[in-house]
This record gives structure tokens, C-alpha cells and sequence, in this order.
């Protein structure tokens, strides 16, 4: 009689080995002095007790910031186009720019991929794209989690999800809540394209209703679909972070607001008071023309654009009016698309999108 194995159900050890045996050189490379080495660990060990790559300073009441998130289906086409190695940027990018609207220096980050099957180069792939963003943001990879699971992922398909741990100082928490007024300015940074959400729009816009492969070029934007779709979240830790280490630029800072689904309208809602509104002016800047060619591919409603992208600004920072200008210049000398989008208005909390 036979005898079966772990693999004959689908999970190769040996294959599984040869995968992780890629990745320490990986999260290796992330690593700060913070990092405590524990060989052969079941868990990671993190210390605030020294000083910081970012911030260079002790804190006194830390205040521990968490946030998660996955890519969505920006994975499908991923997969359509076999190009994983910028994937894990927007992993990392949807959770470390979370964390950011509320001040905080990134610290670590852990990810979990799961697949029906080994496949120790595509794993290599996805995690480079993980450490690369890591080593950009200043957090360490402490760690993550590869699971093979047979059955529940079909052969070539993957998810894949994580979070970003932060400290912030109790005392210089960003509750635009609390701290933003009317008169106050609307500051908003370049995203670098539909980052990672609306992506099942994006799929019906391009195959379904317009039938185009991923490797179909676009004369108008000069690369094919899948490159235009597969461009990565932006990371604007440093930028931001810059801003708020400028002991006379960070108390100007009243509200951080991460665009992502639900757009420019909904995010930047969540972050103000009770009594007050915001207003954008869309001919404040110019979207790229990524989005320009979606919405005529697929007829969208431009009200429904705006709803589900960001149209080109991926980050908003709410500002003293004082302090505008100032802001607008630091966060331009990382070379994003900077522009003053709107200001604070008496009313309820709503965000008005005018022409």
C-alpha cells in the first residue's frame, strides 16, 4: 500500500524551502538598529528605544499606529501580464499611507501571501517588491507569512495582504477633527496614477467594454495597458514626513487625508469637524491622461470618476494659510506634482467638487 504525502495533497516542503530560503536576503535589507535578531524566531522583535531613521529622536508618550489593507484586483491583471514586481509596493503603499494621515514614522511591516501552489520565483518577486518599498518608507520587514493552500486558490492565482506598524507622540497626534478651521488650505500631492483602488471598474472599462488585451498598446499614452494599470501606489512617507519634522512647519499641518476608494470627496470628509466643509476646484491640476483615457474608453460619468479614483492626487494635506506656501515648496522638492486644490468653509462636513 501507498503511502501519501503533504505533497501528493498539493503542498511541496521541499519546494516550499527552496522558497523561503529567497527571502531573509530580502527583509535583511530593511533592516534598521531597531530590529533585535531572534534566529529561528516564531515572532518578530522591534524596539523603540533608539534613534529613528526619519525622525532621529526618542518618544516620550508613544502612541502605537496599525493599519492594513490587501492590493485588490489590481492581482488580476498582475497575473494577466505576469508582472509582480511592483505589487508589493502598492501593498506596501495602501497601508503605510494610512498610517501616515495621522503623523506617525513608519516602524515594520509584516505581509501574508497566500497560493494554491510553491512557486518559489514568483514568491521572490512579489516580496522584492515588499522590501523595496519598505527600504523607501524607513520600516523594517519584520516578518510575514507564505501560505499554500490547494483548492481555495487555483493554479497561478494569489492574494496577497498586510500591515504597517507606526509611532506617533500622543501629544502631536493629526486629528484634522480637532484641528482644522475655516480658512484652512487644501494641499494636494500627485498620485501616480489609480494607485490601488477601482480596479474591477477599471477591468470592465478595458475588457469587457472595450475588449482590449493587457498587452495591447495605447498610442496615447505611449506603453500598454498593463503598464498603465500596473503603475504602483506612490509612497509619500519621506515627503510627508519632511513636512512634519519641521518643528515651524508641522503645527500648520491640521489634516491628513490618504485618497483612496470613495475619492477625493469621501476621504477628505473623513478628516474634517463637525462644522466645517471643504472645496475643491478641479482646474487646480491636471490629471494624467491615464484617467482621461479610461473615462472615454468607458463612457464613465465624471462624477462616478471622481467617486472611485483619486484623478491624480493621491494625498491631501490641510494647512494654515500661513503656512501654504511653504508646505507647497518642501513637498515639491521631492519632485511630486504639488497644487493648492481648495479650502475650509463654515458648514457641515462635505466636500464640494467645482468645475
Amino acid at each position: 500500500m501507498n503511502r501519501i504525502t503533504y505533497k501528493d495533497a498539493g503542498v511541496d516542503l521541499e519546494l516550499y524551502d527552496q522558497a523561503m530560503a529567497k527571502l531573509p536576503a530580502l527583509m535583511q535589507k530593511t533592516h534598521t538598529p531597531r530590529v533585535m535578531p531572534l534566529v529561528g524566531g516564531f515572532a518578530g522583535l522591534f524596539r523603540l528605544d533608539s534613534d529613528s531613521n526619519l525622525f532621529k529622536k526618542n518618544y516620550q508618550e508613544p502612541v502605537l499606529v496599525s493599519g492594513t489593507d490587501g492590493v485588490g484586483t489590481k492581482l488580476k491583471i498582475a497575473v494577466a501580464a505576469q508582472k509582480f514586481d511592483t505589487i508589493g509596493i502598492d501593498l506596501v503603499g495602501m497601508c503605510v499611507n494610512d498610517c501616515l494621515c495621522v503623523g506617525a514614522e513608519p516602524l515594520f511591516f509584516l505581509d501574508y501571501l497566500a497560493l494554491g501552489k510553491d512557486d518559489p520565483v514568483l514568491i521572490a518577486q512579489l516580496v522584492e517588491g515588499v522590501s523595496n518599498a519598505c527600504s523607501q518608507t524607513g520600516m523594517a520587514l519584520l516578518g510575514g507569512e507564505t501560505a499554500i493552500m490547494p483548492d481555495v486558490y487555483q493554479p497561478g492565482d494569489f492574494d496577497m495582504a498586510g500591515f504597517s506598524v507606526g509611532v506617533v507622540e500622543r501629544s502631536q497626534i493629526i486629528d484634522g477633527t480637532q484641528l482644522i478651521r475655516e480658512g484652512d488650505v487644501l494641499i494636494g500631492v500627485e498620485s501616480s496614477g489609480f494607485h490601488s483602488n477601482g480596479y474591477s471598474l477599471l477591468r470592465k472599462v478595458v475588457t469587457d467594454i472595450a475588449g482590449l488585451g493587457y498587452d495591447a498598446q495605447v498610442p496615447e499614452l505611449g506603453c500598454t495597458v498593463a503598464e498603465a494599470l500596473l503603475e504602483p501606489t506612490r509612497l509619500y512617507v519621506r515627503s510627508v514626513l519632511d513636512i512634519l519634522s519641521d518643528e515651524s512647519l508641522r503645527p500648520a499641518v491640521h489634516g491628513l487625508a490618504h485618497i483612496t476608494g470613495g475619492g477625493l470627496p469621501d476621504n477628505v470628509k473623513r478628516v474634517l469637524p463637525a462644522n466645517c466643509a471643504a472645496t475643491i476646484s478641479q482646474s487646480s491640476w491636471q490629471p494624467r491622461p491615464v484617467f482621461n483615457w479610461v473615462q472615454s474608453l468607458g463612457g464613465v460619468a465624471t462624477d462616478e470618476m471622481y467617486h472611485v479614483f483619486n484623478m491624480g492626487i493621491g494625498f491631501v494635506l490641510i494647512v494654515a494659510p500661513e503656512a501654504a506656501d511653504a508646505v507647497q515648496s518642501k513637498i515639491a522638492e521631492h519632485n511630486f506634482g504639488v497644487w493648492q486644490i481648495g479650502e475650509v468653509v463654515a458648514g457641515e462636513p462635505s466636500v464640494t467638487l467645482n468645475p
